[in-house]
This record gives structure tokens, sequence and C-alpha cells, in this order.
């Protein structure tokens, strides 16, 4: 009987299944779209592929370990999760380029093929993981109440503040999702050669104006138990790692998309700062919207 309680029904798999597509073709459906993006696939090696495809798994462990759904599952359950993700991710990814005639046989080349579907793969299967933990209906929860509680109990979650750890993937999922859509065109470096350094600052104070408002109006609401240098410090803290967050995952995509090449440093930097004002966001905005 107890074995049977933890079989899970297939109408629930099948929603979860639904929600996972729901939520892939959501966050991705503009990368979907973009024409840098399919170009990317072409261009990018077989060691940036690998690396694209061990990045996006260690945050789809990190998310569905720390903020999913089920935060208190066991390592087992997460990295079956996570391999079955990235596996929903391809399928959603080669079937919508097949059918936006981005996938042609005969005149393409099976590394072209595999490279586009790979790095689109990537974005869609960070959705696929966000819709199946996030867009669940309330009901969803009492069925897993009990070994959830029992199994965060021994792993010591949600015990204070959210844990950096869980803040960390959280700010990552976010901007590589929102500043994704935006890293692989040319405005951002249209933008990056055109700003003077005083826009430069302007877009670093903007960054963190935004990630603080966000994180005071969220995160730390309804806190009346912290006292206020306790609280200033905790905003203080998370909106820089949330922002330094922003900045590394902004300086990963651009480097994927080669935004690199060929630039000194000042303009490679520069378009981390352009990217970071979407990035981070997407870091502390976006965090919300998927935890």
């Amino acid at each position: 009987m107890e074995k049977n309680k933890k079989i899970r029904p297939v109408r629930k798999s099948l929603q979860e299944y639904a929600r996972g597509i729901a939520g892939g073709l959501l966050f991705s459906f503009p990368l979907l779209y973009t024409m840098e993006v399919w170009w990317a696939g072409f261009i990018a090696s077989p060691t940036q592929l690998l690396i694209m495809v061990v990045v996006t798994y260690l945050l789809l462990l990190g998310y569905n370990r720390y903020a999913g759904m089920r935060p208190g599952a066991s390592w087992r359950s997460v990295f079956i999760d996570s391999v079955e993700e990235m596996g929903l991710g391809i399928v959603l990814a080669f079937g919508v380029l097949f059918v936006l005639n981005r996938i042609q046989f005969g005149e393409m080349s099976i590394d072209e093929i595999m490279g586009k579907i790979i790095v689109e793969a990537m974005a869609v299967s960070i959705g696929v993981s966000i819709g199946t933990a996030q867009l669940g209906g309330a009901d969803d929860e009492p069925e897993e109440e009990d070994e959830v509680q029992a199994e965060a109990k021994e792993a010591g979650w949600r015990t204070g503040l959210r844990s950096k750890v869980s803040l960390v993937v959280l700010a990552l999922c976010g901007s590589i999702i929102v500043g994704g859509n935006v890293a692989p065109t040319e405005e951002v470096v249209v933008l990056a050669v055109g700003a003077k350094p005083f826009h430069i600052l302007l877009m670093a104070v903007l960054s963190l104006a935004m990630s603080m408002i966000v994180v005071y109006f969220s995160d730390f609401k309804g806190t009346g138990h912290l006292k206020q240098q306790n609280l200033v410090f905790a905003i203080t803290l998370d909106t820089c790692l949330s922002y330094l967050t922003a900045l590394m995952a902004s300086a990963f995509l651009l480097w994927f998309f080669g935004r690199f090449e060929g630039v000194n440093f000042e303009v490679a930097f520069a378009q981390c700062i352009v990217l970071g004002v979407l990035a981070s966001l997407g870091a502390s905005a976006g965090r919300l919207l998927i935890k």
C-alpha cells in the first residue's frame, strides 16, 4: 500500500509535462524566433556547446533542488527531473525549429542542425523546469506536502532567510532567461560602443537601484522582526549578490554568442553593463516569479 502511494498517477505526470511544455515555450519563444541564435548554433564549436549543456544542467540541478516546488526532494529525484527537463527541451526546440522551417534535412549539415537544436534547447529546458514547478495549481501541493515537509526538515531547508545558494541559483536562472533574449542581438554592441563612461556608470547605478527596490519590496516585505540595521545589511548583501550574479550571467552569454571577439576590454566591459541592466532585473524580479 505504501509502495502504491508513491507511484505517481499518469494524469499527474501528464499535467507536469503539459506545464513544462507551456513554460518552455513561454520563456523561450523570443529566442526561437531570433536569427542571431540560429547563427550562434551554426558557428558554435563543440567545446562551447558542451560547456553550455553542462552549465544548463547544473542550473537545472540547482533550481530543482533549491528553488522548485519540491525543495526537499532527494538528489536522485533532482537528477532524474533535470534529465527529463533537458530531454523535453531538446524535443520542443527541434519541433518548433522544424515547424518554423529552420531545420531543413538534406540542405543542412548534421553539425548545423545539432548546433541550432542544442543552443535553443538549453533555454527551453530552463523554461520547462520553471513551468513544471510554478504553473501548477494549488491542489498539487497537499498530495506531496507530508513527504516534502519531512525531507525538507532533514535537509534544513527554509531555515531563516532563503539560503544564498538558492538566491544565486534563482538569480542565474532569471538572468539567463531574461538577458538571454537580448544577448545575441547587435543592439547590445551598438549601445556599448556608443555609450560614454558617464552612461555606463548610470546604467550600473540604475541596475543596482532596480534590484534594491525589487528586493526591498518583495523578499523583505513583512520581516519586521529584523532589526533595522540587520535589514539594511541583508538588503544590501542580496542586492550586490544578485547584481554580481547578473553580470556573471551576462558575461557568459556574451562570450557564448561571440560578442567579445575582436573587441577591447573597455567595449567588452561596457557590453556586460549594458546587458546587466536587463539581466539584473531578471536576477531580482525574475527570481520572485520563479521561486
